[in-house]
């Protein structure tokens, strides 16, 4: 079963996770199929804390893949935000947080 979950990355107690598109039986930061996306719990406010490709997203999510409930509850965090910008690619959402 494919599912998009978060990887985690980074340094000892600096957190970065990456949004990842990966089948069920590999390992947390194993192998994936797709990264659609990160997030940083730690950024600062001049910092980008989280982007989402969300076209991929409901490609995979169309494809049968499940979504962990972290990452659906990013996706909703993104999706409800006021601050959302549309830059780089079409359909990618960029959203600064505070999480302090």
């Amino acid at each position: 079963m494919v599912t998009i979950r978060l990887a985690r990355h980074g340094a000892k107690k600096r957190p970065f996770y990456q949004v990842v598109v990966t089948d069920s039986r590999n390992a947390r930061n194993g192998r994936f199929i797709e990264r659609v996306g990160f997030f940083n719990p730690i950024a600062s406010e001049k910092e980008e804390g989280t982007r989402l490709d969300l076209d991929r997203i409901a490609h995979w999510v169309g494809q049968g893949a499940t979504i962990s409930d972290r990452v659906a509850a990013l996706i909703k965090e993104v999706k409800k935000s006021s601050l959302i910008c549309h830059g780089g690619h079409d359909g990618q959402a960029t959203h600064r947080t505070s999480t302090r």
